[in-house]
């Protein structure tokens, strides 16, 4: 999602969308995954249902590619995961990476999520 201003941690991105503080541009980007159960893969992963999800089958590190067809300025990433529900399956650290390509990725944000519902990075 990209926004104009900073959006407040914790903050519900579909009310932000609905109120024109956000626009929701993951359509206009090409999803892949390091690996996923058959059931729990990228179309599940962006379907906006909390009662569907990804889950990887492979093993570590668990990533979620996405790559935008030309240069892309995303201000705000909106991540949902529910702790609560399945610990096992929550990541304990979000890193997101930017480039050019798959091979000069550099990190330039890192979460680590130990009770993480909902996360602005």
């Amino acid at each position: 999602m990209t926004t104009p201003n900073k959006t407040p941690p914790g903050a519900d991105p579909k009310q932000l969308e609905r109120t024109g503080t956000v626009r929701e541009i993951g359509s206009q980007a090409v999803w892949s995954l390091s690996s996923c159960k058959p059931g729990f893969g990228v179309d599940q992963l962006r379907d906006d249902n909390l009662e569907t999800y990804w889950q990887s089958d492979g093993s570590q590190p668990h990533l979620v590619n996405i790559q935008f067809r030309r240069k892309t300025t995303v201000k705000t990433l909106c991540i949902y995961a529910d702790y609560k529900s399945d610990e096992s399956y929550t990541p304990s650290k979000i890193s997101v990476r930017v480039g050019n390509n798959f091979h000069n990725l550099q990190e330039i944000r890192e979460k680590r999520c130990d009770s993480l519902s909902r996360a602005m990075i």
